[in-house]
């Protein structure tokens, strides 16, 4: 239809003009109450909406990093898990080592040489087990953690051997248990092999829990900054809903006065009517 078919009065179009903004503050009102945000799109507010754009990708990337770090806990808290293991197979070979000590019988010393050569065993296959993910840090395995989206900021942690190789806990295969003199010698470089290791796994764990202290710290500190990011957003988007709420009441009243103003404007025109 095109503009000028209809002719109104100018007070019929200046109440239309004023119904039609109504309408369309009404519809702005109607939307924010229902998404809760005053910044729905660009369109609303540029500044704003873009920059919580970019605080919310920031608090998602780091979100993302949360999850990684984590994982990386659990990866400790399992090769923390073979480090107890394994501290109480050295117990036990320790023990079985001394209780052979204490005997010169040749035939009960080869049992117990035979019990601590499984026990070795076992140690090496509970050290090859500790791993988490694809990631054994008590096999040689080195695991990086990340704290920030470009890497910039990470974490190293350095993988042990704690098998009875030499590279590792350095726990010989026991031999030569039932002579008795040479017998006592080599029980007793057993012993000291087990001494040795135990410190060595003290060492790991040590080295273990530094990380893990580290983690957990960032994991803290990531956990604020993502909650600031996110508050930051929300400030820059979201509305005040009890502002909205008397924002459509007034509207609601606007919108029926101006259908009465309307109305009105429209009774001089009608009032030729009553010439016929």
């Amino acid at each position: 239809m095109a503009i000028n078919d209809i002719s109104l009065t100018s007070g019929m179009r200046s109440n239309l003009v004023s119904l039609q903004n109504t309408v369309k503050l009404l519809n702005r009102t109607q939307e924010r109450l229902s998404t809760g945000k005053k910044v729905n799109s660009a369109l609303d507010n540029p500044t704003n909406f873009f920059a919580a754009q970019s605080l919310t990708q920031r608090a998602s990337d780091l979100s993302s990093l949360k999850d990684s770090m984590s994982q990386a806990v659990q990866t400790i808290n399992a090769a923390n898990a073979g480090i107890t293991g394994i501290q109480a197979l050295i117990a036990s070979a320790k023990g079985i080592a001394q209780t052979a000590l204490s005997t010169s019988d040749a035939t009960t010393r080869a049992t117990y040489l035979a019990q601590y050569n499984t026990i070795k065993s076992q140690i090496d296959a509970l050290a090859t087990d500790s791993g988490y993910n694809g990631k054994n840090l008590l096999n040689g395995d080195d695991l990086t953690v990340n704290f920030n989206a470009d890497g910039t900021s990470s974490l190293t942690i350095t993988g042990q051997d704690a098998t009875t190789a030499a590279a590792g806990l350095n726990i010989s295969t026991a031999a030569g248990w039932t002579a008795n003199a040479a017998g006592d010698t080599s029980i007793n470089s057993a012993i000291t092999e087990l001494n040795n290791a135990t410190t060595n796994l003290l060492s790991v764990s040590a080295n273990l829990s530094s990380n893990l202290a580290v983690i957990n710290a960032r994991q803290d500190f990531t956990t604020a900054v993502v909650n600031t990011l996110t508050t930051g957003a929300d400030n820059l988007t979201l509305a005040d809903m009890n502002e909205e709420g008397a924002n459509m009441l007034m509207l609601q009243t606007r919108q029926s006065l101006g259908t009465t103003a309307l109305s009105l404007s429209s009774q001089a025109a009608q009032s030729v009517l009553k010439l016929f």
